[in-house]
């Protein structure tokens, strides 16, 4: 596969990212322009999660019948017209409608390009294009939320949803040119419609599927959980600004990257079913580490300073600086976890790597929306700025995963040989 239809598919798939990380540090300003609370506006978030993981079950049977490069310039040209018409939007009802409607184009990207992904190569070398793509993607958690608070400095909120218009249209403009159909005539789905849905059932009774889709769910919950309790954690807890904010997010995202790279370069001499359960482990037990050090006050002389002094390094600086770095392990671990699940659950699928693609997106967003909301809906009413909700839910979900690598039997048979 060429480094250039990678990096289209890249693109492709930064559509989520881009969709949800550039306006995290605008939530203020939007709230008060459009006469909303905070709370008003963290739903258009969680229905952006919402509306992308429903989207997604269209998508994969859908493709799997007629090819992937129709319905993924359509899906494209959808999230480029609702991304423009969100710099428009009078309340925050409008706002949340409109990003529903944008969730449906946005998912076109995430789940065809894994698909095409899946179509041209297999094994390792899928391991490796899906490491690969991460790495070049990780650019857009990275430098959205820097993005968004610079054109919010200059700009304001609405051109935020402007820049991700654009970015909409020369994404077209790439697929159009770079990405021929992958998916020849002979190898597409003959059944009906009743037919292609039936693949979803037929995909949950595959025991080894079904661990590296829950391994897969449980990522999107400790993720999603910090990016929608991060604002109100580093804003109000530690008294950051958005602009600093952001760089803290960007850190987070470039150590994803960063790991990324680590499992590309890794899977040359182990098998992507031996790195995923080392990263696994690794995060249980750093995840855990992190919420009892939050229930055991380590970290509320940081919070009492950046209340006091409008910033977290004022008399903080230690516990805040700890803290960050127990947050970065879990969170950076995602760049072995999700390429190697995601090839590990591909692999038995075939003719359906259409509707397992879907159904890999639908549960890892719903899992984030869940696990996410109920997370900054106790973020308000818990100490350090809803910091224990957060880490509540991420060690949840680090557990969750490593036990759901073993309990499914994932990573018993194909996972160790290739």
């Amino acid at each position: 596969m060429s480094l250039l239809k990678l990096v289209v598919l890249a693109l492709l798939s930064a559509f989520g990212p881009l969709a949800i990380d550039m306006y995290l540090p605008a939530f203020p300003q939007i709230a008060a322009d459009l006469g909303a609370d905070t709370a008003a506006v963290q739903m258009s978030l969680s229905a952006f999660l919402v509306g992308v993981s429903l989207a997604q079950l269209a998508y994969g049977p859908l493709s799997d019948k007629l090819g992937r490069r129709a319905p993924l310039l359509a899906g494209v040209a959808l999230f480029a017209l609702t991304a423009g018409g969100c710099a428009f939007a009078g309340d925050a009802a409008q706002l949340v409608w409109l990003r529903v409607v944008m969730s449906a184009g946005a998912a076109s990207g995430m789940v065809l390009s894994r698909a095409i992904i899946r179509d041209l190569a297999e094994g390792r070398a899928a391991a490796s294009a899906f490491s690969l793509m991460m790495l070049i993607m990780g650019a857009a958690p990275i430098l959205a939320p820097v993005l968004g608070a610079q054109i919010l400095r200059v700009a304001g909120w609405r051109w935020i949803f402007g820049a991700m218009a654009l970015s909409g249209v020369v994404a077209w403009l790439a697929a159009w040119a770079a990405l021929p159909e992958s998916l020849p005539a002979e190898r597409r789905a003959t059944g009906g419609v009743a037919s292609a849905f039936g693949d979803y059932w037929r995909l949950l009774r595959n025991r080894e599927y079904l661990g590296y889709l829950l391994v897969l769910a449980a990522h999107g919950g400790a993720l999603f959980s910090f990016i929608t309790c991060s604002p109100v954690v580093f804003q109000r807890g530690f008294g950051m600004t958005p602009a600093d904010f952001s760089a803290v997010f960007a850190v987070v995202s470039l150590g994803m990257v960063l790991m990324t790279g680590a499992n590309y370069a890794l899977l040359r001499r182990f098998a992507p079913g031996r790195l995923l359960k080392t990263a696994l482990v690794v995060m249980a037990v750093a995840s855990a580490t992190l919420l009892g050090c939050v229930l055991a006050g380590v970290f509320d002389s940081a919070t009492a300073a950046g209340a006091t002094a409008g910033g977290a390094v004022a008399g903080g600086a230690a516990n805040f600086w700890l803290f960050s770095a127990l947050l970065f392990v879990p969170l950076a671990l995602g760049g072995m976890i999700s390429p190697n699940a995601t090839t590990l659950a591909l692999m038995p699928c075939g003719r359906m790597a259409g509707a397992a693609s879907a159904l890999i997106g639908t549960v890892v967003f719903a899992a984030g929306g869940v696990a996410g909301g109920i997370a900054s809906r106790f973020a308000a009413h818990l100490p350090l700025g809803g910091a224990a909700a957060m880490c509540t839910s991420i060690a949840l979900c680090g557990a969750t995963g490593l036990a759901s690598f073993y309990l499914a039997g994932a990573g018993k048979t194909h996972s160790e040989e290739f």
